[in-house]
């Protein structure tokens, strides 16, 4: 499974190979660092689990961590968490779809980023949900910054791990 693609099936090993990379995911979450570092790890792993494991991997993870997140005390605006689901989905669908990974991962950045900001500037607001300013910066530009560090992060993982997956085999 390697490249995005679907698993023919949610078998034991499409199970366990998500489950450590949300596992993984989470400790990361959890690390007291700033957003930028943060943000630029999760959405490595997004791709990570996408390319090494399939899409539905990627996406599985793009929705649990805001859940996560707001579950354990990490995030604090509820609001936002469907809007975080779909930019993750968005975000690993386009770097799958598109078939030269770094034009896939700099479109799902693009995506994610827009709509992310649509939502805490527009659609949130049409909702009559005021989002604090504060919440309001970090879903703009902070959110291309991290989805574009964790894609060229999850892209050097790919290239050196794929290299030495390679190596092993001959």
């Amino acid at each position: 499974m390697v490249n995005g693609t679907s698993p023919k099936k949610f078998d034991a090993k499409f199970i366990t190979r998500t489950a450590i990379l949300l596992a993984l995911t989470i400790i990361a979450q959890f690390i007291k660092m700033p957003q930028l570092v943060t943000g630029s790890i999760v959405n490595a792993m997004l791709i990570v689990s996408a390319y090494f494991v399939g899409v539905w991997s990627g996406i599985t993870i793009g929705l649990l961590t805001p859940i996560i997140a707001f579950l354990v005390g990490l995030m604090g605006f509820p609001m936002l968490i469907p809007f975080i689901m779909v930019g993750n989905a968005l975000y690993v669908m386009f770097f799958s779809a598109i078939k030269n990974n770094i034009i896939g991962m700099i479109t799902g950045s693009v995506v994610k980023f827009l709509w992310l900001a649509a939502s805490v500037k527009y659609i949130l607001v049409m909702f009559g949900v005021k989002v604090p300013q504060k919440i309001a910066a970090a879903f703009t530009f902070p959110q291309l910054a991290t989805a574009i560090i964790g894609g060229i992060l999850s892209i050097f993982l790919i290239f050196i791990l794929t290299g030495y997956f390679n190596k092993s085999k001959e």
